[in-house]
């Protein structure tokens, strides 16, 4: 599955008009933005699927190996 970009822009939309109509100091609304914005960033980046190939070794009962993919 493809990176979800469309659901990252509507939660980063959603938690900067929450702040804006917030009363309050500027340094607890940094605060929840920063936190808000982390959150929507890990799930954006949870939504991707990693593709790879693994080459292994040994026998066909033994296979155990590493790879590096892309996330699409």
């Amino acid at each position: 599955m493809p990176l979800d970009i469309v659901n990252l822009k509507k939660d980063i939309k959603k938690l900067l008009t929450e702040e804006n109509t917030k009363r309050d100091d500027g340094a607890t609304s940094i605060d929840n933005i920063v936190n808000q914005l982390g959150d929507a960033i890990d799930k954006f980046v949870r939504s991707g699927t990693v593709t790879t190939t693994v080459t292994t070794t040994g026998s066909a009962s033994a296979q155990t190996g590493t790879g590096t993919g892309s996330i699409s």
